[in-house]
């Protein structure tokens, strides 16, 4: 079985949604697909992707990112925990799984996660124009600290007995020294939202080899303290210089 990564979809660009379904359905039946996050807003393009993957792989295993949780356009009474919940429930009817995933000696195991500002304070300007501060709602106004706290202790506990290979996946950054230095000096006021140390801390208590991430729309594979650290966003329609816009083969188990 051979594991494939991709994330930040974006189906909601009709081009976008084109490619997924113009991948093979007969090349990855006996293959495993990491979906890390970012595929729409919209619950029924969530499902159409979901299953459109789920068809051509033998396992898709899933997290949703920020864009997932949008709220845009619903009912003033629904927030985002309401929607994280139809996501898990919509992950689940078109065929794939928001748990880890075991087989053979290798463990595949998701992180959720939320932006805590661990990679640094916000601006005011970063607070006018991130999307997510008006496209999504949390009960009690919690903040990025409260959010990612919840998500965190949502996390499995690394299980117990004989030892197995572990990979991991996220949709947010767990360290900061992800992002390549040639990212311009204006692109790192977005630092703030990219991710959190806390799920650096939670992916090393599984000592993973290989640790999938999204969000940032670049791609890398990069090796830090023993863990090889992935990301194949498909990105944006116009993101063809840091978007490889190709599923990516990470290992075989």
């Amino acid at each position: 079985m051979r594991v494939f990564a991709i994330s930040d979809i974006h189906v909601d660009y009709d081009v976008n949604m084109r490619w997924v379904h113009g991948l093979s359905s007969a090349d990855y039946r006996d293959d495993l697909l990491i979906l890390a996050g970012d595929v729409t807003h919209r619950p029924r393009l969530l499902a159409e992707c979901i299953g459109a993957f789920a068809h051509r792989f033998a396992q898709v295993l899933f997290v949703p990112g920020n864009h997932d949780l949008w709220v845009l356009g619903e009912s003033p009474e629904k927030h985002s925990l309401h929607k994280f919940r139809e996501v898990a429930d919509i992950a689940r009817d078109c065929g794939a799984s928001m748990a880890p995933y075991v087989r053979e000696r290798t463990a595949i195991v998701p992180l959720l996660g939320w932006y805590d500002y661990s990679f640094g304070e916000p601006t005011d300007e970063l607070l006018q124009m991130w999307a997510d501060f008006r496209a999504c709602r949390w009960p009690g106004n919690d903040g990025p600290a409260e959010i990612a706290g919840m998500f965190a202790r949502m996390n499995v506990d690394p299980p117990g007995g004989e030892p197995r290979r572990t990979i991991t996946f996220s949709h947010f950054l767990p360290r900061i020294d992800l992002v390549p230095l040639y990212v311009p000096r204006k692109h790192r006021a977005l630092d703030p939202v990219l991710g959190s140390v806390r799920i650096e801390e939670q992916l090393r208590r599984f000592a993973p080899e290989i640790h999938v991430y999204g969000h940032s729309h670049i791609n890398r594979s990069v090796r830090i303290g023993g863990v090889r650290y992935v990301n194949n966003a498909f990105g944006y329609p116009q993101e063809s210089a840091i978007a490889a816009k190709r599923l990516l083969c990470i290992d075989e188990i």
